[in-house]
């Protein structure tokens, strides 16, 4: 590149090297000049001409080749071609760079260009650039198909690369915001710099050596990616997955061996290839022979062979750059040719749109570019408004090929003209690539994702799914709580019927069970024992009608516990209560009947005392009656006003629905148990005042031993009562029952069977009463 010193006049532009590429895409351009002026339907008696310079892909070179040909002048100040209209479009640039810089310089000359491999969004600007168009789709497409691409294969932690130039700059700006709202985020972005140094490309490399990134997204031009390439190569970096940009997807330069190890795989998106027929026998009719005089041209005496010195020159397997040129000088003839017949058909210009041979403008030919349609190669070219064409992707996959060299194997396409979503079309089964990249591994259905502050979303945890929240999917946002009746199962992938428990005749019911029936036949075997006993002093001093009567209340409350176990329905609720209440006080009622008679018959010592006659057996009925009967006017109120009644309790252990039985009215509930506790107090004070009694067999001692027994059981039962939910309420309530029960046979029972049983001898009026001689 010159030096800029603006003490003396530069001299000529000299370019470094030679790019056989370039050369060729040069050349595809001659051919279509010379097919034009051989045709008879296009530009009949008209012939093209054309005048090609080298920018070397310097802007200052570009510049002054841009100068050059607005002032109509070679290099060596001889006309470069006369008429009135010297030049009327310009094809180029190949950098999107060089390509704003010539716009601008053209603009003011309403001169239109057309550039065959530059992408930059930004020149799709109609006010900045009125006068640009182009036969290759802009980068908006290209990062469009990019981010699909990403999106397709869960590439969601990604680094970007990118060249330090428009481009680069604008086709990140551009993929960025296309992956706004999608699963991708990026790890890092680097510049690869325009002065590039072995010191700045190890800084690159080091950081995509550190990330966790595996895929990278490089949009760079084939000049900037070649020496950053040869110093990655020789770091021997491997297990990345390139995603090439369309500007050296296809460069054949990196078809060599030694770039496969580090680049297979590699993925992109290039340029639509085309057909060309005649390019590969027009390109070796070349020789600088015929040009002594045409200084692009390489240093070579015309024998060399060009497959063996520049076979990227020869390449024309499949032209992608060079049919994009081919497609550009066709587009200027076909507008050129309808300008010369007249038909244009809309347009600001109509009145002067037709031109004469011999005076064409530019302007003129710019408003017929834009509305230019034809076909070539079974391609259909054209430009949008703002200088576009159809955008259309081949997709590239990096394979090794035969000879150990890097083949780029076509395995899809991205056709613009699609509906939204559906333009990415890809043989999956063809391609060849390194395993995906993510920042944190996919959350399993039954988990949900927790960014992790201050990092990127695509970092995150997995974390399980609360307790009755489910996600069947994965990666979820976030869990869905399961309905009321459900719960999640143990992986959290699914909602499932809450377990309904109950006091059920599993284990816990069938024990209660045996214990009811056992202390049912228990007391009907004492009721047995008292009734074929009945005539002895035993039974008949304790008041055998009484003894009977407990013996019936206590079968009662044994068999009432049954009703605890089973599915609660209505009948069930409200008869468990109420029988429980009803039978205990009825066996409360006749113990403090036995109690007063007990009470009454050792105190009437006196004669005369008629104490006895109030306590006779209708009177003891009538207490044992109006005892018992204000626990049943308590329970009518009870089932009338508010009974018990099933209901599903969930808030206990949220996981199950406990069947239980409400209560209805705590009120009512308490005021029963209240009430039987008073009975129970009764008596015992009642007996424990008649303990010391005299007689062998004081039966006020063993009711005060009794009373004693009920009231520690319940008053134990109302705190485990409360505390307990559902089925193991009820399973608290029914053994609180037969505990009772059984302190209530075994304590004023057991004695007497004893003594009937196995003492017969004490079975006597005079022992019981303690005046038996001695």
């Amino acid at each position: 590149m010159p030096e800029l010193n603006c003490t003396y006049r530069p001299p000529p532009v000299k370019c470094n090297g030679f790019d056989p590429m370039a050369f060729r895409w040069a050349q595809t351009m001659r051919l279509a000049v010379e097919e034009i002026n051989q045709s008879t339907e296009l530009l009949p008696n008209f012939t093209l001409g054309y005048k090609i310079f080298d920018s070397c892909a310097y802007p200052l070179t570009g510049q002054r080749a841009a100068l050059a040909v607005l002032n109509g002048l070679r290099e060596d100040d001889s006309p470069m071609c006369s008429g009135a209209s010297p030049l009327l479009a310009v094809i180029g640039e190949a950098g999107s760079a060089l390509s704003i810089l010539m716009s601008r310089i053209l603009q003011p000359f309403k001169i239109p260009m057309i550039s065959y491999f530059s992408t930059c969004t930004c020149l799709t600007d109609r006010r900045k650039y009125p006068n640009f168009f182009r036969v290759i789709p802009n980068d908006d497409y290209q990062v469009k198909a990019i981010a699909q691409l990403l999106v397709r294969f869960n590439w969601t932690w990604v680094g970007l690369v990118r060249g330090d130039r428009e481009y680069g700059r604008f086709a990140v700006e551009g993929l960025l915001r296309e992956l706004q709202g999608t699963k991708v985020c990026i790890a890092y972005q680097q510049i690869i710099p325009l002065l590039y140094s072995h010191q700045k490309g190890m800084k690159i490399m080091q950081v995509m050596h550190s990330s966790s990134a595996k895929v990278v997204v490089v949009f760079s031009a084939e000049g900037e990616m070649t020496p950053f390439l040869k110093d990655y190569m020789m770091q021997n970096i491997t297990g990345i997955q390139w995603v090439a940009s369309e500007a050296w997807v296809t460069a054949s330069l990196f078809t060599g061996s030694e770039y496969y190890p580090y680049m297979g795989g590699t993925i992109g998106f290039g340029i639509r290839k085309g057909h060309i027929s005649r390019l590969s026998d027009y390109l070796q009719t070349v020789n600088p022979q015929m040009y002594p005089n045409n200084l692009l041209l390489p240093p070579c005496s015309g024998q060399e062979s060009l497959l063996d010195q520049h076979s990227a020159y020869m390449n024309t397997s499949s032209p992608r750059v060079a049919y994009n040129v081919y497609k550009a000088v066709y587009a200027i003839a076909h507008s050129l040719n309808n300008l010369l017949l007249c038909k244009r058909r809309s347009g600001p210009f109509q009145n002067n749109s037709c031109a004469q041979s011999n005076n064409i403008h530019p302007w003129q030919l710019q408003h017929y570019l834009q509305e230019v349609t034809f076909h070539i190669a079974g391609e259909e070219v054209n430009f949008d408004l703002q200088g576009d064409s159809i955008p259309y992707y081949d997709i590239i996959n990096w394979q090794r090929g035969t000879g150990r060299n890097t083949e780029f194997v076509n395995v899809g396409m991205f056709d613009g003209t699609k509906p939204a979503g559906e333009e990415l079309v890809i043989q999956e089964d063809m391609i060849m690539w390194v395993p995906v990249s993510v920042c944190s591994p996919s959350c399993l259905p039954g988990s949900r994702k927790a960014v992790r502050p201050g990092e990127p979303v695509c970092c995150f945890d997995c974390v399980p799914c609360d307790s009755g929240k489910i996600s069947n999917q994965t990666n979820s946002i976030e869990c869905t709580l399961c309905p009321e009746d459900f719960w999640s199962n143990k992986d959290r992938t699914a909602c499932i019927p809450k377990k309904v428990e109950f006091l059920a005749y599993d284990s816990l019911g069938i024990v209660l069970t045996v214990i009811s029936v056992v202390g049912a036949c228990l007391t009907i075997a004492v009721f047995a024992v008292f009734f074929y006993n009945r005539n002895t002093a035993i039974v008949r001093v304790n008041n055998s009608e009484l003894s009977f009567s407990i013996l019936f209340a206590l079968t009662l409350c044994f068999l009432c516990s049954l009703v605890f176990i089973g599915e609660p329905v209505s009948w069930s609720c409200m008869l468990r209560h109420t029988a429980f209440s009803i039978t205990f006080s009825l066996c409360i009622s006749c113990i403090l009947g036995k109690t007063l008679v007990v009470l009454a018959a050792f105190t009437a010592t006196r004669p005369g005392d008629n104490i006895m006659k109030w306590l006779g057996p209708k009177q003891q009925k009538v207490i044992i009656f109006s005892s018992t009967m204000v626990q049943v006017a308590i329970c009518a109120a009870w089932l009338i006003e508010a009974p018990p009644f099933p209901s599903r309790n969930t808030q206990y252990e949220r996981s199950k629905i406990i069947l239980e039985c409400s209560v209805g009215s705590s009120l009512a509930f308490w005021c029963v148990l209240g009430y039987i506790g008073l009975q129970a107090c009764m008596c015992f004070v009642l007996a424990f005042l008649a303990r010391k009694l005299p007689g062998n067999f004081n039966e006020a001692k063993f009711i005060t031993f009794t009373m004693l027994i009920f009231c520690a059981v319940w008053l134990a039962f109302i705190p485990a009562y409360i505390s307990s939910p559902g089925n193991y309420a009820d399973a608290v309530e029914s053994f609180a029952i037969l505990a009772s029960s059984f302190g209530l046979l075994f304590c004023l029972f057991a004695p007497k069977c004893y003594i009937i049983l196995v003492k017969p001898e004490k079975n006597t009026k005079q022992h019981l009463m303690g005046k038996q001689n001695k």
